[in-house]
This record gives structure tokens, sequence and C-alpha cells, in this order.
């Protein structure tokens, strides 16, 4: 099994890939993993990989062009045909134990891509990233940590993953909506423009614009919120276009 990690901190990864049974498999080539550090593709001299959101709000956005490049080269490594993206996210369906296995039997090396701060620039998910997975509906700083579950899990099915396979005979397996999309700079990324409404300066239709989306995502990517909270008379009636 292939497994390249696109990071900004290729140094939580590799401690890990040394410890354990883990660490034994990946000594037998059991699993081949690698690390890509996403800076190394920034395209300026200070290495910048992150810049404010369109349409305002806190934080930083994960820019789009380290980000391709990054993934690009990963394909590269990855062989004819490249690899399976996967970007390790809170707004994914929650990682389960039958698509750990589907996973480990997928006929192409992966590609798990981390991001940091509030998350990476939406075309990179809309054009590079074939599915998002979460390990939880929580947030963390980044996705690493759901990177490690995603190896530790796949490698233990994989032959001498585990020392005994008949261990693997037996085993078990707020107010919730997912955020809207995030853009940040350059206006125009391969050919795909930034919505307008987010560079308008209208705060009101920007907060309009978000609260709408941030709906439509949740229904589309996480059904299960849907179900859990259901939609709100005020939440049917932005979905609708109606005013109060």
């Amino acid at each position: 099994m292939h497994i390249v990690v696109c990071t900004l901190f290729p140094e939580l990864i590799s401690p890990f890939l040394a410890t354990g049974l883990l660490g034994k498999a990946v000594a037998r080539g059991t699993v081949n993993v690698e690390t890509i550090n996403i800076r190394d593709f920034a395209p300026d001299r200070h290495h910048h990989v992150d810049d404010v959101p369109y349409g305002g709000g806190p934080g930083m956005v994960m820019k789009p062009e380290p980000l391709a490049a990054c993934i690009r080269d990963a394909h590269a490594r990855c062989g004819e045909g490249g690899g399976h993206v996967i970007y390790l996210s809170p707004q994914g369906p929650s990682l389960t134990q039958k698509r750990v296995v589907e996973l480990s039997n997928l006929d192409k090396p992966l590609i798990l891509l981390n991001g940091r701060y509030e998350g990476i620039d939406e075309r990179i998910i809309e054009r590079h990233v074939h599915e998002e997975i979460s390990i939880g509906d929580y947030v963390l700083y980044g996705g690493e940590l759901g990177s490690l579950v995603i190896i530790e899990a796949i490698t233990r099915l994989l032959p001498d993953g585990v020392g005994n396979r008949d261990s693997l005979a037996e085993e078990s397996h707020d107010h919730g909506r997912v955020e809207y999309p995030q853009y940040t700079r350059p206006p125009e990324f391969e050919g795909q423009g930034v919505p307008e409404v987010l560079i308008s300066g209208h705060h009101a239709q920007i907060a309009a614009w978000r609260h709408r989306m941030s709906l439509l995502r949740t229904m589309q990517k996480r059904p299960d919120l849907i179900e859990k909270f259901p939609l709100t008379a005020d939440e049917i009636r932005v979905l609708e276009g109606r005013k109060k």
C-alpha cells in the first residue's frame, strides 16, 4: 500500500510511522508512506501558504497554488494513474470501518491532504479532491491526526499489518451545520473565479450567502446532521430565498 501525505508539518507524521506495530509494518514494506511539505511549493521567497479570506472574517485560508502543486507532485509519486485524494475535513462524512476496508482494497495509492488554519481554498476541493473524510464532529488544529488514523486503520488490515490476523476477526467496530465555502487570493485560479458576492463589500449579502451555503452544504455533505438537528422555519426560509 502506497500513501502520500501532503502536510505543512511532516515532523508530526514521521515519529508515528516508526512506532509500535505500525513501525514494524513500515519497516517490512507492508505500507509505504511518503510525506511532502506543502510549504516547499509556495511561489514566493517567504514561503507563504495562507492568505486572508475573501468576504472577511477571522483567521487565514490556505492558498490554492501551493496546494495544487503539492497534489500534482503527489500524483507523480503515485505512478501511472495518480492517486486517490482524500482531504481530512470536519465537513466530510465520518470515517467508518466499512470505509477503511474499502480504502485498504483500493487499486491505487492514497494521497492524504491536510489543511490548517480556517481551511483550504474551496477551488482545491472542487478540482483536486476525490473525497473528504472526518474523524469526528470536532475541530483540531489540522488534518494530520486524521491522516494518522487512516494510515493506522488501513495498515492493520493489510497482510502482515498485525502479528496475528485472527485478532481482526472479532472486532467491533454543535447544533450542527457545516461551514460555508472559503476562498482566498488569487481572484481567478485554473479558470475558476470567486463568487461575486464575496468581493462585493456588502456585508449583509455576504452573511446571507454564507448562511445559505452552510445549509446547502450540510444537506449535501452531512445529511445526518439535518436528521439530528432538523431545519428550523428560519432556515427553510433562507433556503427558499424568502425574506422575513
